[in-house]
This record gives structure tokens, sequence and C-alpha cells, in this order.
């Protein structure tokens, strides 16, 4: 892409005269949005936790705590007073318990069945699963079943702190409260068994839920349905012996229960028949219902809980789609540019390979410069060595620092100077184009340096009376620190491979401001350069293919070009670069339908150019969100695994990109670290970009603050690193 040397507007003042800062304003709303993508995605990690099985799975500890009263006791403990108590249910009495749930496929079939049978039961539910399936809980209750707590995320209690304990039991009572508008004083410990079995590391834990009111529900009979062990042995290890009444353990969640479904069946229309009635605990023990309605901030809170659990799960299922999506594009193009980079390799570098006749007549350069006091002499210098016949001319746009006397002074031969008041970059390239002496008309920026054989070699395709405009290969000279070893590698992958893809196509989005040339009559054609984006180099190229010009890429025409030194001005440029092809594709739109030329790009290039240059980069955070994710919330390894072999296939992309631009392959050791962070502003880059687009927003132009560090191949200690010369095939 060009750089932008427009001059910028006057900076917003406040009342006081100071400078306003709008760095901040533009990170703040992407930065939310990715936030809030986040948040939703933890949020529905957090909702997702598995449930295991009730059973334990160490050993039993000393019972030398636990009152005898307690082990010897019924499966309903009260702690509730100054003395443990223990109750049973009475004779004939069943009461049907369910764990782990609720679950969308297996918990509306247990229901079915109990309301076949006008049966009630206890649904011991878990936080999680009440968050994500409110609407089951809140069926259990409108059909006359208790619900009772499972904690939240279903840990050994026996192992946690009082705080964390808290934490369990308030927040699933939060997820009850927004489910069904109720709190619940019936408690099953996960991992709990019959109240023999209670130990010293469970005491202390049924004590303190006891002084916080609830009552601790174990069970008489276990079904032991979790193992499967067929519909027979659930109904015989879940039927009391000698009419006793029972709490029953079941399970409506945490596999396939279908077993248990079956066996449900036959166990209540069994055990009715021979006169057993089917309650709920506080029915059964003839007490006041657990049940106490939930009214107030406390009610909101629940619901509003409940609806941000909906709203992860609904925002989940669209970024997993899009997942998808980016997923097919990444890979398309990686597939696309590697395939046809090396056709367009094998092609231009064929022993018998002409564009046409040889190109030998004199050519315009034109260099518009506004305030490039640091870059000029370097730049005119560039030219003047150049080895084909050139005049340049230098279009000063209002400069303030004196960028045209330093041209004037170096007196160099064929240079001129043309002074004009400030109107931007497009305005000083059509003064440019009205004051060039030839018919190929090169246009690069102030800040570049051309080496030697540029000029010719980027306007040999002329010799093809077809081709209107040609792209030339735009390298990073700054490379030296961290940011501009990543943009190089951005450059010689994300653009050079890119434009030798879209070459074989015919559809070469962007002619770089930094190194381009064009044929004069298709400039004229097509009315010269436009001030109607900020993308100027973006729309001319799709004007050229409209009117039916071949666009083509020159890689040995190589320049040099001062990249951004800092996130801020590498964020100023790339917001422009974003904004301004998005305003180029929508300019064009009307391509899609015509005929001709203006129609094959429109209907071939301008959805490649969407979907790769904008919709990609759009949804390519994607990847890194859910690596996020996966490493929080599993399975970790596959994740990281899947990771590892995008970042494999962009390194086979890009190692092939250094080799055909003839690059040093150390610059590669930093491309882990590109991807991890400076890939991220990018995605906010583009993100605001769109925001600013849908919202109707206004984007100015900003002048980069130059350095002058980049000098020609060779040149000291400021120039540009040296290009590799060795043969590529």
């Amino acid at each position: 892409m060009a750089s932008r040397t427009r001059r910028p507007r006057p900076p917003a003042r406040g009342r006081d005269g100071s400078r306003r800062r709008r760095v901040p304003m533009r990170l703040a709303l992407p930065a939310l949005v990715l936030v809030a993508l986040m948040a939703m995605l933890m949020l529905r990690g957090f909702v997702h936790s598995e449930i295991l099985a009730d059973h334990r799975v160490q050993d039993p500890g000393s019972k030398t705590a636990v009152p005898s009263e307690v082990l010897k006791g019924g499966p309903v403990i009260d702690t509730r007073g100054s003395a443990p108590t223990s109750l049973h249910v009475p004779d004939r009495e069943l009461v049907l318990t369910f764990d782990d749930g609720p679950d969308p496929v297996w918990t509306p079939k247990v229901l079915d069945v109990l309301k076949k049978y006008d049966a009630h039961a206890v649904f011991f539910v878990t936080g999680t699963m009440a968050s994500r399936y409110p609407d089951l809980v809140e069926r259990m209750v409108d059909e006359g079943h208790e619900v009772g707590l499972h904690t939240f995320n279903h840990p050994d209690l026996s192992l946690q702190s009082q705080s964390r304990i808290d934490w369990e039991l308030s927040q699933n009572q939060l997820a009850l409260a927004g489910a069904a508008g109720i709190r619940t004083s019936l408690f099953r410990p996960p991992y709990s068994s019959f109240a023999r079995h209670m130990d010293d590391n469970s005491w202390p834990v049924t004590e303190y839920i006891g002084k916080k009111g609830y009552l601790t529900v174990l069970n008489d009979t276990d079904s032991e349905d979790w193992k499967r062990p067929g519909v027979e042995e659930i109904i015989r290890r879940a039927t009391p012996e000698n009419g006793k009444g029972a709490i029953v353990l079941m399970h409506d969640s945490g596999g396939d229960r279908s077993q248990t479904v079956a066996a449900l069946d036959r166990f209540i229309s069994t055990l009715q028949d021979d006169g057993y009635k089917f309650h709920t605990l506080t029915e059964a023990l003839d007490f006041p219902s657990a049940h106490a309605p939930v009214t107030g901030l406390d009610l909101w809170k629940g619901k509003a809980w409940v609806y941000a659990v909906g709203a992860s799960e609904n925002t989940t299922g669209v970024l997993v789609v899009g997942l998808s999506v980016i997923g097919v594009l990444v890979f398309a193009r990686f597939g696309l540019m590697l395939l046809l980079s090396i056709a367009h390799a094998r092609r231009v570098r064929h022993r018998d390979f002409r564009w046409g006749v040889p190109v030998t007549e004199p050519v315009s350069v034109l260099v518009p410069a506004y305030n490039e006091a640091k870059c000029i002499e370097q730049t005119v210098r560039s030219l003047v060595a150049s080895d084909h016949p050139i005049e340049v001319l230098v279009i000063d746009d209002g400069s303030t620092d004196g960028t045209a006397r330093i041209v004037e002074d170096l007196g160099l031969p064929g240079v001129r100077v043309i002074r004009q008041l400030n109107g931007g970059k497009p305005a000083a390239l059509n003064r440019g184009i009205a004051n060039a002496s030839y018919d190929i008309i090169v246009m690069m920026d102030g800040d570049t340096v051309f080496e030697p054989a540029t000029v010719r070699e980027l306007v040999q395709p002329f010799g093809d009376p077809r081709v209107g405009a040609v792209a030339g290969n735009a390298k990073v000279g700054n490379r030296d620190t961290l940011i501009g070893a990543w943009q190089h590698i951005e450059y010689v992958m994300g653009f050079n491979l890119d434009r030798r893809m879209y070459d074989m196509l015919q559809c070469m989005p962007t002619i770089p401001g930094a190194v381009g040339a064009f044929r004069r009559t298709a400039l004229e054609r097509v009315g010269g350069m436009s001030e109607d984006t900020l993308a100027e180099d973006t729309d001319i190229t799709m004007a050229m293919h409209r009117d039916g010009w071949r666009v083509v890429y020159a890689e040995n025409a190589r320049a040099w070009t001062e990249a951004p030194e800092s996130v801020q001005q590498l964020w100023s440029q790339r917001y422009r670069w974003s904004y301004g092809t998005m305003q180029a594709i929508w300019k064009h739109r009307r391509a899609i339908i015509e005929r001709g030329p203006s129609g094959r790009f429109g209907r071939v290039g301008l959805p490649l150019v969407s979907l790769f240059m904008v919709l990609a980069p759009l949804l390519a955070p994607l990847i890194d969100v859910f690596l996020l994710y996966g490493l929080v919330f599993g399975p970790t390894e596959k994740t990281i695994g899947a990771w590892l072999v995008v970042l494999a296939v962009q390194a086979l992309c890009a190692t092939y990109a250094f080799y055909l631009d003839r690059e040093r392959m150390t610059h590669l050791i930093s491309l882990p670290l590109q991807q991890i962070l400076y890939r991220q502003l990018m995605y906010v880059v583009l993100l605001q970009s769109w925001i600013t687009a849908l919202t109707g927003g206004r984007l100015r132009w900003q002048k980069l603050r130059r350095t002058g560090a980049v000098g020609l191949p060779g040149a000291g200690s400021g120039a540009a690193p040296s290009v590799e010369q060795r043969p590529v095939g």
C-alpha cells in the first residue's frame, strides 16, 4: 500500500487551546467490542464445565468427628439447630432424586415419564446447567417438582474453603432465581453417597451448610445408573427392601441416560402398583415447601445472569460459524497464494518470457511531497542514479519545512520542482501528470528510494499494449526494530505474495503508491487520481480494471520505503488503508452488475478483495480468541495443535515468499511473536475501520513523522538491507 502524504487538517483543540488526543478514543470502541466478545466466550466456558458422575474416587477418611446418630441415621441431615438430627422417609414413600441436570436431552424425557405417572421428584441441579437451560428448571417447578442445590461447578466441597463453598451456593441460588424466581433450602453435596459414608472431611461441610439454612439430602438407594449397568440392574439397585421408604439416587445429566429413562418408566409403574407413592421430599416428610419466592433486586440479578448466559450461548454460536468461515478463507487464501505464486514465478522467470518490445524511451517520475525535508534528498538522488532515462518532477504540496528548496539547491539534472498550495496527494499527482513530458508515468512517495534498476524493471510490462498499470515491489527499509521486522514480514508475505496471486487472477486491487507506473492514456481515460477515497492507489487501480486495462506485478522493481516506527503511527497508517479500501470497494460496487471488463472485475475481483482484504482480517481474531478459550477451558492439547497448524501454514507461505524475494530467512524468527502481538493491532485497526464505516464517521488524513533513515541498499548504516543475489527457480 502507499504511504500517505496529504497534509493533515489542523489538530482539534480544547477551549484552553490544548490538543485533543484522539488515539485513545480510536482504541476504545474496538477494544470494548473485543473485550465484550471475550467476556461472552469466557462466560460460555464458565458455564460449560464438565459434570462428572457422582461417585467419590478417593478412599473414605476417618469418621471420628461424625456423630454416631448421623452415621446410623437417615439420609436427610439437619444441622440447622444446636444438635444434628437425621430423618428417614416414611414407609411406602419414595423420593426420586436426579442429580447434575438439567440436560436438554434427558431431563425433558425424565419429566415426561414423571408426568405420565403423576409422580413428583427432586432435581438437584448445578448452577452451570441451570444457567444454560432455565426453561427446564421452570418446567420442574411448574409441574410440582422440587429443586435443590448441587453447587454451581460441581466441586468436591470437602476440598474447598468456606469462601468457595459460599460462592458455590450463592451462584447456584442466583441461577435458580433467574430461571424460576425461587430459592431452595435443599442441598446435596457432589460426590456424596449414603449417610454411613460420611467422614471427617465431609462432615464439617455438612455442619457449615446447615448453619446457612440448608437441609443436606443424601440417599437410601443408589441406582448407579452412571455406570449404565442395564435397565434391570438399575431397577434392582433403586428398589428399597420390605416396603421401606427411600430416597433414590438417579441422574438426568452427565452422559447417556437412555437406560435411566427406560428404567424409570418401569420402576414407577411397578412400585405404584405395589402401593408406593412418589412425592417430593417436603411432601414425604410433611414439611413446608423447600421453595421460597425471590423478589426485588435479587430476582433481577438472577434474570440478568440468565440473560447474560443466554446471550453468551447465542454469541458463541455466531462466533463458531465465523470461525468456520475464517478457517475456510485462511486456508483458501494460503492455498491460492502458494499455487498461483508458484505459477507466477515460473511464468515471469522463464528464459523465454517477454512482456513485449523492450521499453527504452524516457519516462516521467512523479514525487508528491509534503514536509519531506528529512527524506527528499535521498529520494531524488536515488532517482538520478537510475539506469533508465527519466525526468523527475517533485510536486511540493505546500510544504512548510523547505522541502522544495532542498531539491532546488541540489541542482540535479533532469529534476524539476513544481510548487502548489496544499491540496492533498491526489491533487499533487494530477498536477504532476499535467506537467509530465512522457507517456509512461512512474509514481512514488517522498520517503521512498529506488534502486538503479527499479524504473527500468517497472516499465518493461508496458511492452504489452494491454497493460495500463504496473505494481512494483515495495520493501521495508527500516527493519532493524521489532515492529519494523514485523512489517517486513507483512510486506513480503502479505502484500507481494498477494500481488502475485492477484496478477494471475487479473484482479490486482492496489498499485502501491511507493512504487507504481501508469500509462498516461489509461490515466486520462479514468479521469486521473481521485480524491473520493483515502486509498487513491486502490481507487485508481480498480478504475483501471473496470476500464479494461491489465494491471500486473513487476517483482524486480524494488523500492525501499520507511515504515512507521511507533504503534501510534502504524495505527494511523493502517487505519487509513483499511478505511480507504472499504471506500474504494463501495465506490466501485456497481461493477458487480456491469458487463465487459468492469463486470468481470466486479464479479471476480471485488468478491476476492472483499473476502481476503476485509472479511477475512475482520474474522481472523476468532482464531486467537478461541485459542485463549481453549487454553482456559480445553481441550488444551487440541487447541494448541490447531493453532500450530495455522501457524505452520503461515510459516510455509512466508518462507516461500522470502525465497521468491531473495530475503534472508532469519527475519522469520519473529513470525510467531508477530502472530501473537502485531496481528492483534491489525485486528483492532480493521474493526475500528468497520465501525467508522458503519457509523458514517469521517476519517482525516494524518502525516506520518519521518526520520530519513532509509537509504539505498548498501549505502551505510541507515541503508536498507542488501538483497541476496541468487537465482530463484
